[in-house]
């Protein structure tokens, strides 16, 4: 199926259509559900047909969708009639009268303009230019690859062969006709051939249908035939060999008398006017109708394979043949040169965009998807400006060859100036790019409308990055400019606008003060060359104006964020003014501070453990916004934390809460002293972004401040290597979904503040670190990251000096220098001649014989690799002297190197295995290179209402609330379809998400139906080769084997495998997970294979004690019972039991389940071995009994290794309840409370009512607790984030895994075992419903902000009390790259009213702190919130 959107930028955001079939997925979403009805379409020749419609689309919205329709398609200029009279395109549906379902609507037929005549030929003309298999790849884009492997081949394949074999190697398939893996999938192998990962689409190449089809020699129409209303003459000729011309009218098309020699537009005689082309071309070609026919009934894939995704997603393979297959009949038309007659205004298309209304949900996801076409379009015209510029194609608009500016389809497009203060080249390509992160985080402000900036994309292409935004309004003179006064349509805000005092600059001001709120930036004064003082509310380059639309604009936010105090320590005295007596009063207050030179805010002894601070090749470091948030989370916890030392320092937490005395004030005033906060009466962190700056100056009476702002950053660029850092090697220990490549590495450091200049740090950690070996896979993306950024920026500048003609033979040899050890290219005399022998001299062939690129040799290249990497990240030998010390020590390949290198630079290589270790004959030729493309940096557009869902979904995930959760993640999959038709990275995890809950839930089929879609969007979204996509493909092997396809299921994972040896090898703990699956489902002898593989890996990443290994240890133990050799299944078990009680204990389930195994292995062995002595030593071949596993166990088993569900850790739980007790027993003794046997029993009324220490709820509670999920969410943060302890496990298939979800709402739970204590080893089925929680984030209604209104499980007592939970600090990290759930079990603890027991906890060791005896709100399902 084809693309069916208009090509170009502006086109294709009128042309997108809300999808009709997105209202199947809004089940959470009632009102909207309500309003989806039926009716019947007919006229414009069309057969009649239904079209469900939503009540809230507008009548264009209708007309889109039809005009997608296969019924209707390639018709245009459609409107729509109800009862006769003709509907208004911008009327919502719901309120036309009359239209009802069932009700009929009529397509009329417009007259056509000029312009829409062209559109109607150029929609003809996509519909047959219908895209062949390979085009996506020649385009550059990420193909999909799950139909090649859900495609069952037809027996009436072209001469009756598969077309899979046409272009690939059959010694490259996924798997041979027997099922078993090929050889180059098993593990140990090493040979990477790529034919497997683009195997040939299953669909067949477009048929022909006209042989030309071009403008007609006859244009431009004549005046006096433009006056009678022709507007374009066409020919065309048939397959059957027919000539004929034809006109285009208002009425639409005809044939005129004109031939070759003869012009006479005069209609035929036989030649009716037909509204659409097809239909005349159908009457004059029998051909061409049965071609049509064919390929509206060829088979069609689903819409989310089809449509075009909003940003480019590049493709570093391109086909294996890189001429085309079949020639462009319609190239000599002339539709893909018909520009804009007006270049576009992409400010105004987008400030419209975001002025559109809010009010309501309908209103709110048609701004999300507006905003997103625009920013889509303008990305499109971006990477198709940039191309024109390089290649030559565009004049400066300015004439400075030093700092070239161009003007070209409504962008002002330039390099930007290199100044040296920045650091030249480097601090140029920083600034475009933090340019870029500030626009996005102004764009990103929420509840601020009145504040705008421009459009604005970087894009990186031959070695050249260039920045290009929409023209700011008011660029130009105009009357209205002229009659304004100057103050008012110029700069109002800024180090150079003055002096000045208006309405709008006043407007302007508030706008920054509320931002610099939201980025946490402080309000400061800096003093200008004039002696000048200016408050800013930004960074000093910032300029805020009022444009000529009458809008706010704030440009020039490349200094936005805090500078970075790591890489300044060349001005860390330079950013003030202070005068002599201010200076001398400070020596006495921080001469202790500050001997030995170390400023206050360093740890100590922190520049010589880490090197810092240093100097950096440009000077413009800024700390990244996920790390100023989570530095500000960091300094909270200080805070908290010295404010109660300071309350039990003057009485005890719990006197001054009651007392609400000044004691409470001061803690809180001495609390934000200590920890920096700018206010002295509430925690407030702000940072100031122009310290740290050289050529700043600040006023002397601001010198604590800057003081104060200089000891922030000191501490928070500490923060990144004392804290951040070293969590971050802590996750990729305990992970198997660890980084897999720069990609991964960049997301996971990012997500943590971490920028990549830390690299070299990292590095550092890593090898420093007692379990280095067990962090090799990490050290190996890490260092192949800088191998390839070093590589990147290297290349850049070897590209310069490279002509076009050149370019193909100039990238493949900076490749084989770069990757062929000691590499020399030979002599260029003998190479040209040769190829003019063989193929005739090129118009590059001699072009080389003079070219400096061609004198480049491996040593010279990596001479120059090394020099950079020192540079920026401080390593000296780590690369070694060739690729082969990359290979030897780190276990790089050299083709994962290859495949990082051309992702980051937009290199297309040719689809065929390369062999990389040739010293003989260069691996990579020009005719390898196929193309470069370049690589756009764009904004991202919010999807605010899809996102929100998506949170609650989680928050619903955590509270073990599952179907609530399933109907938030439905209601999200929608959003997410109606704003972006699904292809977005965050509606891939959504997806994900929403398979697992569907399948923990029972429904396995909507699982894998959802999860079919999740592999499709990573792998057009994300790319085919992603690490996300190979984790997708993993999962669905899992639902689809759960429906009984294990064929499909080892296809799904042999293809994850796949590319998981390309992307980085077979020495990664993801690869443990992936073949352990396979050991699962593989039925042949390679079964054995994959299991000890995946336990040697397991065993060497997480050690012989992790569950992982445990998990391994049980699967090899089942596979040996499988195979009847017992004696071995035996040692295996041993080691997983004691590896399970180690972890868990000896009353956890999973340790009896272990310890129930090896009982029957040992049985079954004694039994067998009895048997054999029985028979005697002549009946050696009596059979033996195995042990099989039933396919559910075989299912649960990969439902735990794929981490879906994963068993419970119980550290620290029996110590939680013996504190829990103690607490709550001194309490209640406290307060006259009866204590007996742990149960408080309290006196109210004359009655006594009592109370379970553990739940607090009544005695009831002792059959369970509320549950709750624990979610690790595909955004991969890692928060600091605090969990409950308490836990429980439940039996499924015979194995523990996370309690299971029963689809009935409401259902109760059953626990076995009447003790509460042991509550938490119970059996317990998760129940949804069992609590009365409100929406995720909200109080419970009923009950107080200190108070939660409970539902006891399994009775229905309800009781309100305060509530509290004691929380210990996760030691899981919350964000895998695949989004996967730990279910666990909470218990919540209630107490009774008017008591201090939750203060008490809180005091020993809770996250919230009570001031002023003022407590934290409390959800429903006990969890307090500040």
């Amino acid at each position: 199926m084809k693309d069916k959107v208009r090509r170009g930028g502006r086109n294709h955001a009128k042309t997108d259509a809300v999808s009709p079939t997105g209202g199947k997925d809004a089940v959470g979403i009632k009102q909207l559900e309500d309003t989806s009805f039926p009716v019947k379409i007919q006229g414009a020749g069309v057969e009649p047909f239904d079209l469900q419609v939503h009540g809230f689309w507008l009548v264009q919205d209708a007309v889109m969708t039809l005009l997608l329709k296969d019924e209707v398609c390639p018709r245009s200029n459609l409107s729509l009639a109800l009862a006769g009279t003709t509907l208004d395109p911008l009327a919502e549906l719901q309120s036309l009268k009359g239209l009802k379902p069932g009700a009929i609507i009529r397509l009329v037929e417009e007259p056509y303009t000029a312009r829409s005549a062209r559109h109607h030929l150029a929609r003809v003309v996509e519909l047959l230019r219908a895209p062949g298999p390979q085009d996506a790849l020649r385009e550059g884009r990420s193909p999909s690859i799950l139909e090649t492997l859900t495609h069952t081949p037809t027996p009436d394949s072209p001469n009756g062969k598969s077309l899979k074999r046409s272009l690939s190697n059959t010694k490259t398939e996924t798997s041979s006709q027997n099922g078993a893996p090929p050889e180059f999938l098993l593990p140990g192998s090493l040979d990477r051939p790529l034919m497997g990962l683009l195997p040939h689409s299953s669909q067949h190449d477009a048929p022909s249908y006209l042989k030309d089809l071009s403008l007609s020699c006859w244009n431009p129409i004549p005046g006096h035939r433009k006056l009678q209303g022709d507007f374009l003459y066409i020919t065309v000729v048939t397959m059957e060999g027919r000539r004929c011309d034809i006109t285009s009218c208002p009425k639409g098309f005809f044939i005129n008398r004109s031939t070759e020699e003869l012009f006479d537009p005069r209609p035929s005689q036989s030649s009716p006017v037909c509204h659409c082309l097809t239909d005349l071309l159908c009457q004059i070609s029998s051909a061409f109708k049965q071609a049509l026919t064919t390929l509206k009934n060829r088979s069609q894939l689903p819409s989310v394979e089809v449509m075009p995704t909003p940003y480019h997603t590049l493709s570093w393979l391109g086909p294996p043949c890189a001429s085309r297959t079949h020639k462009n009949t319609f190239s000599r038309l002339g539709m893909d040169d018909q520009l804009e007659t007006q270049a576009p205004d992409w400010n105004e298309e987008l400030q419209a965009a975001r002025d559109l209304p809010q009010g309501s949900l309908e209103e709110r996801l048609r701004r999300d998807k507006t905003l997103l076409q625009v920013n889509s379009a303008f990305t499109r015209a971006v990477a198709q400006g940039a191309e024109t510029v390089v290649d030559g194609f565009v004049e400066p608009a300015n004439g400075n060859p030093e700092d070239p500016a161009f003007l070209w389809g409504g962008l002002f497009i330039s390099q930007g100036a290199a100044s040296t203060m920045f650091g030249g080249e480097r601090g140029r390509r920083a600034a475009q790019r933090l340019e870029l992160q500030g626009v996005q985080a102004y764009s990103e402000l929420e509840g601020l409308q009145g504040l705008h900036t421009l459009p604005t994309a970087i894009v990186d292409y031959r070695g050249v990055r260039l920045s290009a935004q929409g023209l700011a309004p008011g660029l130009e003179g105009s009357d209205r400019d002229q009659a304004t006064a100057p103050a008012e349509r110029g700069l109002l805000y800024g180090v150079n606008a003055g002096p000045q005092e208006s309405p709008q600059r006043k407007g302007l001001l508030e706008l920054l003060a509320v931002s610099a709120k939201h980025l946490s930036l402080q309000r400061y004064v800096v003093v200008t060359s004039n002696n000048y003082k200016v408050p800013l509310f930004t960074s000093v380059d910032a300029q805020g104006l009022l444009g000529a639309d009458g809008r706010y604009y704030i440009l020039d936010v490349f200094r936005t964020f805090p500078a970075d105090a790591n890489f300044c320590p060349d001005v860390e005295r330079e950013g003030q003014t202070v005068t002599e007596d201010e200076e001398s009063n400070k020596k006495s207050e921080e001469g202790e501070e500050e001997k030995g030179c170390v400023k206050k805010g360093w740890p100590e002894n922190y520049h010589s453990d880490s090197g810092l601070p240093k100097s950096f090749p440009h000077g413009l470091c800024r700390l990244r916004p996920e790390l100023v948030q989570a530095f500000k989370e960091h300094k909270h916890c200080q805070f908290t934390q010295h404010v109660r030392e300071l309350l039990e320092e003057n009485g005890g937490f719990e006197e001054c809460a009651i007392a609400s005395d000044s004691r409470s004030t001061n803690a809180v005033r001495a609390a934000c002293k200590e920890v920096g906060s700018v206010s002295n009466i509430i925690f407030e962190m702000r940072f100031n972004p122009s310290v740290f700056s050289p050529e700043v100056s600040f006023p002397p009476g601001d010198s604590k401040s800057t003081k104060l702002q200089e000891r922030l950053l000191r501490e928070a660029a500490a923060f990144i290597v004392t804290h951040q850092i070293p969590a971050f090697v802590e996750y990729c220990l305990d992970s198997n979904e660890a980084p897999m490549d720069g990609a991964s590495l960049k997301q996971a450091l990012h997500q943590r503040g971490i920028s990549l200049r830390y690299l070299g740090h990292v590095m550092t950690a890593i090898s420093q670190s007692e379990h280095k070996e067990r962090l090799r896979h990490i050290m190996r993306v890490v260092i192949g990251d800088i191998f390839t950024r070093s590589t990147r920026r290297v290349f850049n500048n070897f590209l310069q000096g490279v002509d076009v003609p050149s370019l193909s033979a100039a990238v493949s040899h900076f490749l084989c220098c770069l990757l062929v050890p000691h590499f020399t290219p030979s002599p260029v005399g003998e190479e040209t001649k040769k190829k003019s022998r063989r193929r005739g001299r090129g118009p590059g062939a001699g072009a080389a014989e003079s070219s400096p690129w061609s004198t480049l040799t491996g040593a010279e290249l990596w001479t120059l690799l090394c020099q950079e990497a020192a540079e920026t990240y401080n390593i000296s030998d780590s690369l070694g002297s060739g690729p082969n010390h990359l290979v030897e020590h780190y276990g790089l390949q050299k083709l994962s190197l290859l495949r990082e290198f051309c992702i980051k630079t937009g290199v297309q290589l040719r689809l065929r295995d390369y062999i990389l270790d040739n010293q003989n004959k260069a691996p990579i030729g020009p005719d390898d290179v196929l193309n470069i493309f370049p690589v756009v940096k764009h904004n991202e557009m919010p999807t605010v209402d899809a996102s929100k869902a998506h949170r609650a979904a989680e928050s619903f995930i955590k509270k073990g609330l599952l179907d609530q959760a399933h109907e938030k993640l439905k209601e999200a999959t929608y959003l997410f379809g109606r704003v972006c038709d699904d292809l977005n990275p965050e509606s891939c995890f959504c997806h994900t998400l929403l398979a697992k809950v569907a399948f923990m839930q029972g429904k396995a089929a909507e699982a894998r139906s959802v999860q079919l879609k999740a592999v499709v969007i990573s792998e057009r979204v994300l790319g085919f080769d992603h690490p996300n996509t190979i984790q997708q493909y993993a999962l669905l092997a899992v639902y689809v084997f759960a429906g009984g396809e294990t064929a499909l299921a080892q296809k799904c994972l042999l293809r994850a495998r796949l590319l998981m040896l390309t992307v980085h090898g077979e020495d990664h703990p993801y690869i443990a997970t992936v073949d352990s699956c396979l050991g699962l489902v593989l039925t042949a002898d390679q079964r054995g294979q994959f299991l000890k593989n995946a336990l040697r890996l397991n065993t060497s990443f997480f050690g012989s004690s992790h569950l992982h290994t445990a998990l391994s240890e049980h699967l090899v133990a089942h596979w040996m019972c499988s195979k009847g050799d017992y004696r071995s299944a035996m040692t295996h078990e041993k080691e997983a039991l004691a590896a399970f009680t180690s972890i868990f204990g000896e009353d956890h389930a999973q340790t009896r389940i272990s310890k129930e195994l090896l009982c029957t292995i040992t049985k079954q062995a004694v039994k067998v071995e009895r048997s054999l002595r029985q028979a005697g030593a002549d009946c050696t071949e009596q059979a033996v009994e195995y042990l099989s596993s039933k396919s559910d166990t075989v299912l649960e088993q990969m439902v735990l290794v794929t981490g879906i569900r994963s068993i419970t850790h119980r550290d620290g739980l029996q110590e939680y309840w013996k504190k829990h007790k103690e607490l709550k027993a001194a309490v209640a003794k406290e307060l006259g409370f009866i204590v007996t046997n742990g149960v408080v029993t309290l006196i109210a009324n004359g009655e006594e009512k009592s109370s379970d220490p553990n739940t607090g709820s009544g005695k009831e509670a002792e059959d369970g607790g509320s549950p709750a999920v624990e979610n690790a969410s595909d955004s991969q943060q890692e928060q600091p984030e605090e969990e409950s302890s308490e836990k429980s496990a439940a039996m499924t298939n015979g194995h523990v895994v996370e309690p299971a979800v029963e689809s009935q709402q409401g259902e109760k739970a059953d626990v076995e075992g009447g003790e509460s204590d042991r509550a938490s080893d119970a059996e317990v089925n998760i129940v949804n419903g069992g609590s009365e929680v409100s929406d995720a984030g909200q109080e419970t209604e009923s009950s107080a902000p200190n108070e939660v209104n409970g539902n006891i499980v399994n009775g229905e007592v309800k009781s309100n009390a305060t509530a509290d939970e004691i929380k210990s600090e996760s030691n899981g990290v919350n964000g895998e790259i695949n989004g996967a759930c730990d279910i666990t079990v909470k218990h919540s603890v209630h107490k009774s009213n008017g008591t201090w027991a939750d203060v008490v906890s809180k005091a020993n060791g809770a996250a919230d702190t009570a001031v002023n005896g003022t407590a934290g709100s409390v959800t429903a399902n006990g969890e307090a919130e500040g």
